[in-house]
């Protein structure tokens, strides 16, 4: 992977990854982003509906969809949310309950796994590489704004 560019390598193994999760959800009827969506709701309080998106780096319309899927298989359900009227918070069923339990495992063996054949201290490196490369993206530091004006 020596003469592979950065965004090559991330790409690659982001689709791997996505692949392999997306393989162990379709033996449950189910999908990775039903899983990372189940992962990112609060099993108690709920969820508002508008902080999902941004928490989980995902544009609304996309979100809509899944939340509406998984509305129908009777995983979530909304409700209004007590603090704010015109919101809405999205809960776990018991069946969104045991959807997420099983996703949680399979990312926590996924994350053994990985654990078990990289040393902590190169690991640590890969943490420290992406959030630079995220910090970078989010601060608009390797296409400055300004470039992308027609002239």
């Amino acid at each position: 992977m020596k003469d592979k560019t950065i965004d090559y390598v991330l790409r690659t193994t982001w689709l791997a990854v996505n692949k392999m999760y997306n393989e162990e959800a379709a033996k449950f009827d189910s999908t990775m982003a039903t899983g990372f969506t189940l992962l990112s709701i609060d099993p108690e309080k709920g969820t508002p509906s508008t902080s999902l998106g941004p928490k989980m780096g995902m544009e609304a319309t996309s979100l809509s969809r899944i939340l509406k899927t998984m509305e129908t298989r009777g995983l979530i359900e909304r409700k209004p949310n007590p603090e704010d009227g015109r919101g809405v918070l999205i809960h776990l069923t018991d069946f969104g309950r045991e959807k997420r339990a099983y996703s949680r495992e399979k990312v926590l063996t996924f994350n053994d796994t990985i654990k078990k054949h990289i040393p902590l201290e190169k690991l640590q490196s890969f943490y420290e590489v992406a959030e630079v490369i995220n910090e970078l993206i989010s601060n608009k530091k390797i296409y400055n704004q300004k470039d992308n004006i027609l002239k």
